[in-house]
């Protein structure tokens, strides 16, 4: 028997008409058809190749395959027309010269029938494609990418040698690259936007309390890490042409602008905010600019950040808040947080007042399981709002996707159920860790794919 096959039998034998879950220990463990949102789950687990459409059930509605050498790189979006974009890398990394939890590789397109349409791979001594992608709406691809820089890079540009413990970083950068041309259209580099002062005689060095819409070289809660940053989730919103990041080891969310040209996007002015490539908007940890302490602190490790927007509209009551998943907001669980950024559309800005923190001061929503500690992932997870209301979480590390209706009831649960990347039996119990799983997204059952 095939892989593919065996995999296919794996979901089928896992997916049980509604009732009789008592002994569920992965798969579809629960549904509540009444109350759940009707749709699709895009399903794309890690320490395997392949993606899984699955209905509601658990049922498998259809699966892009791929070579077993391959593995996700870590994420998969469903275009309208059946096409599918996702990432990948090779299984093999021993010999990459960039490599950290999280790496990709290649960006492809495929059609229904799982025919590769296009291709971009981005994985050498200099650069590296990694977690995520955000398409827009003229189809091109914004693609998250590490930009590697040596010691005397670093140094050069005023970061403290005593904190260079890998010997290098790597800065976040973003490409924009159009598949109808395969041409970068668009770039947008951490390193053309930061502020140091450490050392008076080096680029960039200023105040950095004064200058919070840059980028602290010496701020690193890592330890010296080469992958200072570890951006996991790129968002974009094409009504006021911005980009949303997570940026996990910084506790934070950043907003750039997207109107830019490629030159005022390495530069400190320009786009119709008016400050190039700098940073619109930061929240969640205003340490990073001087302007808090750890009790100002809001999101920890946080992964999936967004623009509360796919398939709903100005009725739902968080349309085009920031939702995100924060992992380590306490050692033993996680939490589902939502927040309004500032945003001023007549001064097309994000409100700040001089010597603070931008707002708010907290949270509009914080959702976690009915069984708080049933929702703890360190890392990895996801957060998806329903037109129901409804909200789809995934806690990563686990395997576990769970809906949650607004009076907090879970309607609908799934566990994904591969140990390393291999099907398992019903009854099978998964510790942490075994049936990994970077997000799931619901498509409505009238999306046109």
């Amino acid at each position: 028997m095939n892989t593919v096959r065996s995999f296919a039998l794996a979901f089928l034998v896992l997916a049980l008409p509604f009732g009789g879950y008592a002994q569920h220990t992965v798969g579809l463990l629960s549904y509540k058809p009444w109350a759940a949102f009707d749709g699709y789950n895009l399903l794309y687990p890690h320490n395997q190749p392949n993606v899984y459409l699955l209905d509601n059930c658990g049922r498998i509605v259809h699966v892009w395959t791929d070579m077993p050498q391959f593995r996700p790189g870590n994420t998969a979006y469903l275009l309208e027309d059946g096409r599918l974009v996702k990432a990948k890398r090779p299984a093999n990394v021993a010999n990459d010269p960039i490599w950290a939890g999280g790496g990709g590789a290649t960006v492809e397109i495929r059609d229904w029938d799982n025919n590769l349409l296009w291709s971009f791979t981005l994985n050498d001594s200099t650069a590296r494609l990694h977690h995520d992608f955000a398409i827009t709406d003229e189809g091109t691809l914004l693609l998250l990418a590490w930009e590697r820089k040596s010691a005397d890079e670093a140094i050069a540009a005023g970061r403290d040698p005593a904190t260079l413990t890998e010997g290098e970083l790597w800065p976040e950068m973003i490409l924009e690259v159009d598949p109808a041309t395969d041409e970068i259209v668009w770039e947008w580099h951490v390193w053309d936007h930061l502020v140091q002062d450490f050392d008076p005689s080096k680029p960039n060095f200023g105040e950095v309390a004064a200058l919070p819409q840059r980028i602290d070289l010496n701020f690193d809660p890592t330890g010296g890490d080469a992958d200072w940053m570890h951006a996991n989730a790129i968002d974009y919103r094409a009504d006021i042409d911005q980009i949303l990041l997570s940026v996990p080891t910084f506790n934070e969310v950043w907003v750039i602008d997207h109107s830019t040209t490629p030159e005022e996007a390495a530069g400190h002015s320009g786009g119709l905010g008016g400050l190039g490539g700098d940073l619109l908007y930061r929240w969640g940890n205003p340490q990073t600019y001087r302007a808090g302490d750890s009790t100002d602190q809001k999101l920890f490790f946080q992964h999936d950040a967004q623009w509360v927007d796919d398939f709903l509209d100005f009725t739902h009551p968080h349309y085009q808040k920031i939702a995100v998943f924060n992992n380590r907001v306490a050692p033993d669980f996680s939490t589902v947080n939502v927040f309004t950024p500032p945003w001023d559309m007549y001064s097309w800005s994000y409100t700040l007042i001089g010597g603070m923190a931008w707002g708010p001061t907290d949270f509009d929503l914080t959702l976690t399981h009915p069984d708080t500690f049933a929702l703890h992932s360190t890392g990895l997870s996801g957060v998806q709002f329903l037109p129901n209301g409804n909200v789809l979480i995934t806690s990563g590390r686990w395997g576990y996707t769970f809906e949650l209706s607004p009076d907090g009831e879970v309607v609908w649960e799934y566990k994904t159920p591969l140990r390393g990347g291999a099907p398992v039996a019903q009854g099978d119990t998964l510790e942490l860790n075994q049936n990994l799983t970077f997000r799931v997204r619901r498509y409505p059952t009238d999306y046109p794919a």
